[in-house]
């Protein structure tokens, strides 16, 4: 009997871990920052994540049996559901989640050829196409009640932030001053910890940074990445983020920026996606100081208060190029271009 080989798209490299391993190791180190906060957003951000997951695999298996490709059970479509939950807000609309997912899975992957065939990360392109499609609902957020079923409205420190600038005082020395000024008393602590309204998932930087540990340790995520994305990003905070409170050089508040936001999440577990991201270690750190610069451009110069999701899906685009310009030399490569130019 003839064996049949099924050949995949690119890039082809090898893992000790199968794909559906990989997935549902991701998905299990996540697993505490979602728990996390579910408990402080009550009830309503476990219907957010739950349509998210359902709508992504449903639409997957669709697709899939259209296609004769069982890829439902590798755990990639759950995988995306679970980050676009996570990148949601508690009070969004939930026709809003489903229509990201169903974007991300139909339109982003499956119209590229399915699983190692997109060129951007699904679920970052999702959560970008509904929050400039409905940025209203995008942009409920809650304040954290932990252990409690109702929300309570209240903005995220970046979009105080983003605000507050516009009536910024002199007496005004950094990013926490001016949220407490504005009636947002925000710690270092509560930042750490994720005791501050924001998306579900992204809230809490120490479980993020536990759960990323995990994989970095276990060689499923990438620490060239992760190193060059979070050490550019604090770098240009350091050096011009003061500049906006009038403060000068090397006085922006790094610890701050660095814990704010949805940071640790795409470092983490969105720019270290492996197709989406370079296959090169020198490719690898270029991608990360891109994602930090834009970042850093974003969140101080953009409209928005955040700028991971769009400065990740910006250096998605240049990793071809990436991938190409540091491709490492064929072995007796230069040899032969050596003879064959004599």
């Amino acid at each position: 009997m003839k064996e049949k080989i099924k050949i995949t798209s690119s890039p082809q490299f090898h893992h000790p871990q199968s794909t559906s391993s990989i997935m549902w190791t991701v998905s299990l180190c996540l697993l505490p920052a979602g728990l996390w906060g579910i408990y402080m957003f009550g009830f309503r951000s476990l219907l957010v994540m739950a349509a998210a997951i359902i709508a992504s695999v449903a639409t997957e298996a669709l697709l899939g049996l259209i296609n004769k490709d069982k890829t439902v059970s590798d755990g990639s479509a759950f995988l995306t559901g679970l980050l676009i939950g996570f990148n949601m807000p508690p009070a969004v609309p939930i026709y809003v989640v489903v229509v990201a997912s169903v974007f991300a899975i139909a339109v982003v992957k499956w119209t590229f050829g399915g699983l190692g065939a997109n060129w951007m990360n699904p679920a970052l392109a999702g959560r970008v196409f509904v929050f400039f499609s409905w940025t209203s609902g995008m942009t409920k957020w809650t304040l954290p009640h932990p252990g409690t079923i109702d929300a309570v409205s209240g903005p995220t420190p970046l979009g105080s932030l983003k605000t507050g600038l516009a009536s910024l005082t002199p007496s005004v020395q950094g990013p926490l001053d001016l949220l407490s000024a504005e009636g947002v008393p925000v710690s270092y602590m509560d930042l750490f910890l994720g005791r501050i309204p924001g998306c579900i998932g992204e809230v809490s930087a120490l479980l993020l940074i536990l759960g990323g540990l995990v994989l970095i340790i276990r060689k499923i995520v990438n620490w060239e990445i992760v190193v060059s994305y979070l050490g550019s990003f604090a770098l240009f905070v350091w050096v011009f983020g003061g500049f906006r409170y009038g403060t000068g050089l090397f006085t922006g508040d790094v610890l701050f920026h660095m814990l704010s936001g949805g940071l640790m999440l795409g470092a983490l577990f969105m720019a270290t996606d492996m197709v989406t991201s370079p296959l090169t270690s020198k490719g690898m750190i270029v991608y990360g100081i891109g994602c930090g610069f834009m970042t850093y451009l974003l969140r101080f110069f953009g409209s928005v208060p955040e700028g991971v999701s769009l400065a990740i899906i910006f250096m998605n685009i240049f990793v071809p190029l990436l991938n190409r310009a540091f491709q490492p030399e064929k072995f007796g490569m230069i040899a032969a271009e050596q003879e064959a130019g004599k």
